[in-house]
């Protein structure tokens, strides 16, 4: 590595002034092997907090109820409990603060608590607040009202719907349904009032074994969304797997090769974005309920103490956050609402 390289990439010559300490310091102490140890400790302290992880982009899990009964859920309801609204902003604020750019809501159904009003207002918050570059939500659509739009459309960059079949027979086979209510009629709808109100429209599909045959090519192309994220079915101990999970998603898991034969099938679509499982498990920061960081590298959901209690830089070292796979999927874009499109 070149001396200019090094001098471009800030964080390289913090480090680099570190060692150098050090190894002064050092020389100039090795006759007081006591004080050196104790230098050595304290600059060590100081490296380890430069390499410390950035909470860039983060996923809130700040409820985990749903309307809606998905296999394959690894986010189940095992609480009701959702954080008070001045609580959750705190929390939200401490991440700014940490450095986050991005957040995204999600659950659960975040727009099933007070009626997707509590929802608006951390969006609003984060928005006209904070000055966030990027909110966004995932939601299965199914609660979602044009009134919502009217009042927060304003401060949402993204909305991602989750549709993982465009034949209703399977949605309702997968437990993506409510009732009579038709899960595609309600994806078409939001597609239209995000075009309305500028707001960047995603979706996400888990490919699983009841759709992981379908061609989903001609949908996709005609809502024409700004990424279509796909995601290939996942475990999670104590989810949707094992003695103490409230669902069994074994019967929807599909094998890598499965998954990469969707993939290829769908190759013509420019706005697809894989998510395989090795990709889902370190490459996202995700909190929950509690604002706790998940460690899901393990095949659990292992939390970290809330950052309520004990602050970001502590909490997120728990977290298996890998940043070089959060950078390589292209987690650093974000929706420019001016110019109706992704920007790094």
């Amino acid at each position: 590595m070149n001396l200019s390289s090094v001098l471009s990439r800030p964080l390289l010559l913090m480090q680099l002034c570190v060692k150098t300490i050090f190894c002064f310091f050092n020389r100039i102490l090795d006759r007081s092997s006591w004080t050196a140890e104790g230098l050595g400790i304290i600059l060590g302290l100081i490296e380890k907090d430069l390499n410390a992880v950035t909470p860039t982009s983060v996923n809130y899990h700040f409820t985990r109820q749903c309307n809606y009964k998905c296999g394959f859920c690894f986010h189940t309801a095992k609480t009701s409990f959702v954080l008070p609204l001045e609580e959750a902003k705190r929390g939200i604020k401490l991440l700014r603060d940490s450095g986050m750019e991005k957040i995204n809501f999600s659950g659960g159904e975040p727009f099933l608590h007070e009626k997707g009003d509590f929802l608006g207002k951390l969006v609003q918050y984060c928005k006209q607040d904070l000055q966030l570059p990027s909110v966004s939500i995932v939601s299965n659509g199914s609660m979602i009202k044009e009134k919502w739009f009217q009042i927060y459309g304003d401060h949402l960059d993204i909305l991602a719907i989750s549709c993982d079949s465009f034949e209703e027979t399977t949605n309702q086979l997968i437990g993506r349904t409510q009732g009579r209510k038709s899960h595609l009629d309600n994806l078409y709808k939001i597609q239209c009032w995000c075009q309305q109100y500028k707001v960047a429209f995603k979706i996400n599909s888990v490919i699983n074994t009841f759709n992981v045959d379908e061609d989903m090519t001609e949908n996709i192309i005609q809502l024409n969304p700004v990424r279509w994220k796909v995601f290939q079915c996942l475990l999670i101990d104590g989810e949707n797997a094992g003695e103490e999970a409230l669902r069994n998603a074994e019967r929807f898991i599909i094998s890598d090769q499965q998954f990469q034969e969707f993939l290829d099938r769908h190759s013509s679509v420019t706005c697809l974005v894989p998510e395989s499982n090795e990709k889902m498990r370190n490459s996202y920061l995700i909190l929950d309920e509690y604002m706790r960081f998940l460690d899901c590298r393990d095949g659990r959901k292992d939390p970290s103490k809330s950052i309520l209690d004990v602050g970001v830089s502590a909490a997120i070292n728990f977290s298996g956050f890998d940043e070089k796979m959060f950078l390589k999927r292209g987690g650093k874009y974000v929706w420019s609402k001016a110019d109706m499109k992704l920007e790094w």
